[in-house]
């Protein structure tokens, strides 16, 4: 069974259909899962690279401030210690991998769960070009007219370079090519909208379950 949504131009005329495959877009969406796979994926966005000096190594001298009896003073024996004034950190933290092993089959349960979850709510549409030429307004408007909400994903495919150009400094939404499309991204926008082309290289990807060739554009070699 599949689902029909369809295809407008820039104009908000519909131009088309496409079908969406149930299996992707009409899945149970699992929330424990989503939440394992969402938080696994912004802890590897982490840096991990905070770094405090310990009382080994920040510097002074070893010397003992002053004598152990007879000063009236709490006994101390080096000015480097957590408790004086510019002396390391007790338990510092080091640079670590916040990365955590998630099994591809639930990254991709997830984003089917998320994806189910838009187009339950009419919220997944599809335009046939965002613009012939580079235009960030006529751009702008054509993704728009589907959705004022706040937050607005948009995928185009990698070969779009003129859309990719009028939407890549865009503030008001975000952009992505289809094999970068992810469950936070998703749950992230209020609406999500597709290029025609995206949404078919998107479901050639999942139809055959291997990556589409990533072919860099030239504002990425440029950058």
């Amino acid at each position: 069974m599949a689902l029909t949504v369809e295809v407008k131009n820039a104009e908000g005329k519909k131009v088309g259909s496409v079908d969406l495959p149930s299996d992707i877009f009409d899945a149970q969406t699992n929330i424990p899962l989503i939440h394992q796979v969402v938080t696994a994926q912004l802890a590897a966005a982490r840096q991990g690279t905070q770094k405090a000096k310990n009382r080994g190594e920040t510097s002074g001298s070893g010397k003992k401030p002053f004598k152990q009896k007879g000063t009236g003073r709490a006994r101390q024996g080096s000015i480097r210690a957590p408790l004086q004034r510019g002396g390391g950190a007790a338990h510092a933290v080091r640079p670590r991998s916040y990365f955590q092993r998630t099994p591809k089959k639930m990254i991709a349960q997830a984003l089917r769960g998320v994806l189910s979850d838009r187009q339950r709510n009419e919220r997944i549409h599809v335009i046939d070009s965002v613009t012939a030429a580079p235009s960030t307004k006529a751009a702008l408007a054509a993704v728009r007219q589907f959705s004022t909400r706040k937050n607005l994903l948009v995928v185009v495919s990698r070969k779009e370079d003129a859309a990719w150009r009028s939407l890549r400094n865009a503030d008001d939404l975000h952009l992505l090519v289809p094999d970068q499309l992810n469950a936070y991204d998703i749950l992230k926008s209020d609406d999500v909208v597709f290029s025609e082309a995206a949404i078919k290289d998107f479901l050639k990807f999942k139809a055959t379950g291997k990556s589409v060739k990533s072919v860099a554009r030239e504002s990425e070699v440029s950058a």
